[in-house]
């Protein structure tokens, strides 16, 4: 059953209810119209949220509307969908599509509501035929009780601006009453069901409209805010690299409605066991179908990365730095290794050009033949900012010299205009055949629109071991936690760029943060994990050649790990304490397991295997690895799907595996 009309409706335009029901039948949402437009969600006898209120408030130019209230239907469909779309840069090869729909019209709108087994959504559909001006939306997510909340709040403003931020937050673990009711959140928040269920809120499928950020709500709840439209910029915040709001008007968006428009969705997912929401494809369903013919020319990799390095090399004979000599090097490491990239991160071009003034010291055209040899491409750093002028010849110069991508820097932003901006940067440097990594950002949909976006960052990565204070007990900050949190939740919205590797690891008493030769906490195979569980079709190697060079039974592991795959299994986790996953690409698996400092035994059950015997090369945390974090062990062994397999993780460890055969 899909759909239900209660009995309400007998009468016209009064109060009507309508229910809709999951494919599996256990999860319902409830629709209540009327005087005020309300959805709730039941799963399998769980309340997941209450009755809360939606209404999108337009001005056209001569009347303000308030759309959700006083609602007349005018018409009522439901319907049901299953298909399966292609993924060819995704965790899995295809994925499928199928949910029960409900669609009620008023005469200026229509809402669409979606019952999915794993969570629900719905979106709003203006059909006025008119230009507006949206000045406000609601979107409340009531729950029935003061459960507690993974909840990553705003911080580390850009310039004090309330909107300007980029997109990395740790995570507050506190009840949804605790939460600080002056304090944005972003999306994906996780909040604690019983029964050991997780309700996620989300947000997806944004083009044409700022990003969702959420705040306390009455009661046990959260309401949903968005960041107005800029009028006035200027260059400020870090270095003056980003584009500053200072002075914002009193709309969210203006949308063209003579033209079919759908606005983005509020999602809850839900989850009986915490690993589902390791596999979870609902950011990519609800996503724009991709839009460029040929795909072709799209090749994920992995990346030598010279940043977080701070390009320190030894053994050389030139001194390291921002220059030709080292960034041969790195290419002849990535060639050595079979990594398809390097990057050439901040300093190669001036902050107020790209093609002018350029770094005397790097012979840029030298390089990109030196890499064509060698079968290495390379990706320049840019910033937003400098991608505002003439992008369209610059990307064009660029790729005409053999340049295969930009990481584009400090967006720090979600309102209208910078998403606009980004569909924009993703279609142009799709026509040149460039790769984009965006940072100051987190995924929004756009990914599957423009899958020549093959990273975002929006995460604490690695980076912020370069600075991170310590106190009389260790790290301020426990990263090990937020390592096994993060896959839960910002992973839900798309691929994330930490930028891991590091290959000098430290426990909690040896940790200290060191901008010029940082390390990482937790131990060495906690960091090889990361490259199979973490999803990033452009992955990065953050440490130096040279540190890489001298563990290389570790960087072979780390080089033969594909950055797309063709089958997930999430095996088993528990939010911020542990997380386990297996990955296909062909015929080869590769498992991976973090924990934060707990130390703990995990059984992977292999059933997941085909049948037959298994050659696994297993790296596990070493015997000593509890004091001296880089220690670890590889072992090979037969493995079939019978087996179960017991692994000891250290206090921020992990183990890593491939299997194959």
């Amino acid at each position: 059953m899909a759909f239900v009309l209660g009995m309400s409706a007998m009468a016209k335009n009064v109060n009507k209810s309508y229910q809709v029901y999951s494919p599996d039948g256990r999860l319902a949402i409830t629709v209540e119209t009327g005087d005020q437009l309300r959805w709730s969600i039941m799963h399998n006898g769980t309340q997941v949220i209450t009755a809360s209120d939606i209404s999108l408030t337009v001005n056209d130019g001569k009347k303000e509307y308030v759309f959700g209230t006083g609602m007349r239907v005018s018409d009522a469909i439901s319907d049901s969908h299953q298909s399966a779309f292609d993924t060819p840069f995704y965790k899995k090869a295809r994925v499928e599509d199928h949910y029960n729909r409900l669609v009620i019209y008023d005469k200026k709108y229509g809402v669409e509501f979606r019952a999915y087994d794993d969570g629900a959504a719905y979106r709003f559909i203006p059909t006025t035929g008119k230009m507006m001006a949206v000045k406000g939306e609601k979107a409340e997510f009531n729950f029935s009780a003061d459960y507690k909340a993974f909840i990553p709040y705003v911080n580390d403003n850009r310039g004090g601006e309330r909107y300007c931020f980029s997109f990395e937050s740790l995570y507050d673990e506190q009840a949804l009453s605790e939460m600080f009711a002056d304090s944005l959140a972003i999306t994906p928040l996780a909040v604690c069901l019983p029964d050991g269920k997780k309700a996620v809120v989300m947000d997806a499928g944004v083009e044409n409209y700022p990003g969702m950020m959420l705040l306390k709500g009455k009661s046990h709840g959260l309401k949903a805010d968005f960041a107005p439209v800029p009028t006035e910029v200027e260059y400020g915040g870090f270095n003056m690299l980003n584009v500053m709001p200072v002075r914002r008007s009193d709309y969210i968006a203006q949308i063209d409605n003579r033209r079919p428009v759908t606005l983005p969705w509020r999602v809850v997912l839900v989850s009986e066991r915490d690993a589902d929401l390791l596999n979870s494809d609902m950011a990519q369903r609800l996503a724009p179908e991709c839009r460029l013919k040929d795909t072709s020319w799209i090749k994920p990799g992995k990346v030598a990365w010279d940043w977080w390095n701070n390009l320190n090399l030894t053994g050389v004979d030139f001194q390291t730095g921002m220059n030709t000599p080292t960034y041969k090097y790195y290419i002849d490491f990535a060639a050595a290794n079979r990594l398809e990239y390097i990057i050439i991160d901040e300093g190669w071009s001036t902050e107020e050009s790209l093609t002018e003034k350029l770094n005397p010291d790097i012979d840029l055209p030298q390089l990109i033949q030196y890499g064509r040899d060698r079968g290495v491409g390379i990706i320049l750093w840019a910033s937003w900012r400098n991608c505002q002028n003439n992008i369209d010849a610059v990307f064009d110069h660029y790729a005409k010299m053999g340049i295969k991508g930009f990481k584009v820097d400090f967006f720090d932003r979600d309102d209208q205009p910078v998403i606009q901006g980004a569909y924009m940067l993703a279609e142009c440097a799709a026509r040149h055949h460039l790769l984009l990594d965006l940072h100051g950002f987190k995924p929004f949909g756009i990914q599957r629109a423009y899958p020549n976006i093959v990273n975002f960052e929006g995460v604490k990565g690695l980076e912020n071991n370069k600075w991170e204070p310590r106190t009389a007990q260790g790290p301020l900050h426990d990263f090990p936690r937020y390592d096994v949190t993060a896959p839960y939740l910002r992973m839900l919205c798309g691929p994330m760029d930490y930028t891991p590797g590091a290959m000098m690891n430290a426990t909690r008493d040896c940790y200290f943060g060191n901008n010029d030769h940082p390390m990482s906490q937790g131990t060495r195979v906690h960091q090889m994990a990361m490259y199979a569980l973490y999803e990033a079709p452009l992955q990065m190697l953050a440490d130096s050649p040279t540190k890489y060079q001298k563990e290389q039974e570790c960087t072979d592991f780390i080089a033969r790990i594909p950055t797309t795959f063709d089958e997930t299994v999430a095996l088993d986790g528990e939010m911020g304490e542990y997380a386990v996953v297996a990955r296909r690409k062909g015929h080869v698996w590769y498992v991976s397991a973090l924990t934060n400092w707990t130390p703990r035994d995990i059984t992977i059950d292999c059933s997941f295997l085909g049948q037959g015997s298994h050659r696994a090369v297993i790296f596990t945390d070493g015997t000593n690895a509890a004091k001296e974090a880089t220690d670890y062990r590889r072992t090979e062994r037969t493995l079939t799907p019978a087996d179960k397999l017991t692994l000891h993780l250290a206090p921020g460890g992990g183990t890593a595996i491939y299997v194959e055969g």
